[in-house]
């Protein structure tokens, strides 16, 4: 583990922390520009969702949608909360070939996306100790009177992402500030930078409750990605 990454786990809540619990359940809403591109503007924006730390799993309700989504790496699946399967997916990923940035999505497409990024997030930055990621430190930047670490991770072929080159940016603080990535299912080369703010000890455990991305539209900035959690638990 490298020095950057070492000072990061620790300001996350270090590994002994970590390696206790096995999900993270999270009741949040999910909203902005992005997600009215691709025709599902008001599907998040009251769900519940339980995060795997230690496979590549993601759950999530639709609450007062009557379903719930499980996203794994090879496999997405849409069902009743009685666990009545009504579609599933096999190879998702290859189901966003062709894709253009106004592709519109459906249901498996949204429980894919959903899932491989809301699982990276949470998982953050204690995902990077894991075998086959490869993290090196690069340039540190000046952001708004701070000087921010950066953190260049190549993550394996078997993980899904955004990508497989992301930049994480930590604070003097060690805690994660930005997220900057492209994500390749979208079609369109799209550089993002998701901010990570509202800091919670949760547990023991220091995670951002907000994360937010904005897009230059027409001379003004709007909210292109929000994620505001309001309740986090571990366990």
């Amino acid at each position: 583990m490298n020095d950057l990454l070492a000072s990061a786990v620790a300001a996350h809540g270090g590994m002994d922390r970590w390696n206790r619990i096995h999900t993270i359940a999270v009741d949040a809403a999910v909203t902005g520009a992005f997600w009215q591109i691709k025709g599902k503007a008001d599907t998040l924006t009251n769900i519940r969702f339980e995060v795997d730390t230690t496979r590549e799993r993601l759950t999530m309700d639709f609450v007062g949608q009557d379903r719930r989504s499980i996203f794994e790496p090879d496999r997405v699946v849409l069902q009743q909360p009685i666990g009545t399967v009504v579609e599933a997916r096999d190879d998702p990923e290859r189901s966003f070939d062709g894709h253009q940035f106004e592709t519109l999505w459906d249901d498996l497409h949204l429980a894919y996306f959903t899932g491989e990024a809301l699982w990276t997030y949470l998982n953050t930055p204690f995902l990077f100790t894991w075998p086959g990621f490869v993290c090196e430190e690069i340039a540190p930047i000046d952001v708004d009177g701070e000087t921010w670490r950066r953190l260049k991770v190549t993550f394996p072929d078997h993980i899904k992402s955004h990508t497989r080159t992301q930049v994480f940016c930590f604070g003097p603080d060690g805690l994660l500030r930005r997220h900057d990535f492209t994500i390749d299912i979208v079609g369109h080369t799209v550089e993002s930078q998701l901010y990570a703010t509202d800091y919670r000890d949760v547990d023991g455990i220091m995670i951002p409750a907000t994360r937010q991305a904005y897009a230059d539209m027409g001379g003004d900035q709007i909210v292109f990605v929000a994620i505001d959690m309001a309740d986090i638990a571990v366990r």
